[in-house]
């Protein structure tokens, strides 16, 4: 079915490699307005497909990245939850990032919670990570709650203006979480 290297299981979800049928539902997800509240926008098919290829091929490039997400007995496709080199600079690069976006159907069932805590588990153990990251924009409550489940601290002196969005715009500014290999293993933040 999948690379097995390229997947992990929860109790509940299969976070996989991409494949092609996954293009349609996450071009479809990617128009939710609830989905795109807190990013710059809908994305048109091509867009999409191109966000797609390019997670894809941050796989081909770290060996690790963001994972299509189904559900166990359920829905084929949900969205993506996993990890990435962010791909800009900024104060506290150089870092790896856990991130997700979920279709608004599936949402507050704690399947971003569920599957990032995998993805932790997977950074810290397989891959050696000594520390992982979130950020997104401060009324993003949602996702604050998940990183803040996930055993991720606010880190507010590292809050920063994105600067892949315009001196202006009302999403640039971005709090920052910060969770290092030492405190998941102390505070035994695992599946």
């Amino acid at each position: 079915m999948n690379d097995p290297a390229r997947s992990l299981r929860t109790p509940r979800l299969i976070l996989r490699s991409w494949r092609d049928d996954d293009l349609e539902p996450f071009a479809v997800m990617n128009r939710d307005s609830r989905v795109v509240q807190y990013l710059p926008g809908p994305l048109e098919r091509e867009e999409s497909d191109a966000l797609a290829a390019r997670i894809r091929q941050h796989f081909a490039e770290h060996d690790f990245g963001r994972y299509a997400v189904e559900v166990i007995g359920g829905p084929r496709f949900i969205g993506f939850v996993g990890l990435a080199v962010p791909p800009f600079e900024a104060p506290f690069m150089p870092c790896v990032e856990v991130g997700w976006r979920l279709d608004a159907d599936h949402w507050g069932r704690g399947y971003a919670t569920e599957a990032a805590l995998a993805t932790l588990a997977h950074g810290f153990g397989e891959l050696g990570l000594s520390e992982i990251v979130s950020f997104t924009v401060p009324e993003n409550r949602a996702s604050r709650r998940v990183m803040e489940k996930i055993g991720m601290r606010h880190s507010p002196g590292e809050d920063f203006d994105h600067p892949l969005l315009p001196a202006g715009h009302p999403l640039r500014r971005h709090v920052f979480y910060r969770l290092s290999r030492f405190e998941w293993e102390r505070e035994g933040t695992r599946l």
